[in-house]
């Protein structure tokens, strides 16, 4: 399905010669004079190759046709992370490329969207927040409640992050499987 250059978006799939990309990021130019760009980065879902790319806003770029489904996810192993679909029971193995940066907040159960191009996967979009355990941080400081000045902390998933002074070791938080950046402490 072609669509022009700026409407393209973050987790869109994009096919060019054949092949398809996920958008990482997609930034609209408007410079004083000349004519307005996109800036689109991409990766070549086959690969992992990065590319960066410039459109004019109005060219049109090519779509690719993806299907959102939810699948639970279920382990990890050499071959890469198996996911089941929670309608049909289909059981479904994603790469370690597609997966990324969020591979650390992939937990068991979870349900997550895999973007599915001709019953493959594509791109994987994980809920907006997880739950995790503080394993190491420095110890609780008193009088220091209302303080902004956040301390680092190594999560029960291996990742850093920094939280909140009153935050000990043992808490459980929660944390934007973007970024890992602190939202709040875990409501039991």
């Amino acid at each position: 399905m072609k669509v022009i250059a700026s409407s393209i978006r973050k987790g869109n799939i994009i096919e060019q010669d054949g092949r398809l990309y996920v958008v990482l990021s997609a930034e609209n130019i408007h410079p004083g004079k000349g004519t307005p760009v996109s800036q689109i980065e991409m990766r070549r879902i086959g690969d992992g190759v990065k590319v960066s790319e410039r459109y004019k806003t109005t060219d049109q770029v090519e779509k690719a046709t993806v299907e959102d489904q939810n699948f639970n996810y279920l382990y990890e192993d050499a071959d890469g992370f198996h996911f089941m679909n929670t309608e049909t029971y289909d059981q479904v193995q994603v790469s370690k490329e597609i997966v990324g940066s969020s591979a650390p907040y992939l937990q068991e159960n979870m349900t997550v969207k895999l973007s599915m191009h001709d019953m493959n996967p594509v791109a994987i979009q994980l809920p907006q927040r997880a739950t995790l355990e503080v394993v190491e941080t420095e110890p609780v400081t008193k009088g220091q409640t209302a303080s902004s000045s956040y301390k680092p902390a190594i999560l029960s998933n291996g990742v850093r992050t920094a939280v909140p002074p009153h935050i000990g070791t043992g808490t459980r938080i929660v944390v934007m499987t973007e970024d890992g950046s602190y939202v709040e402490r875990a409501k039991d």
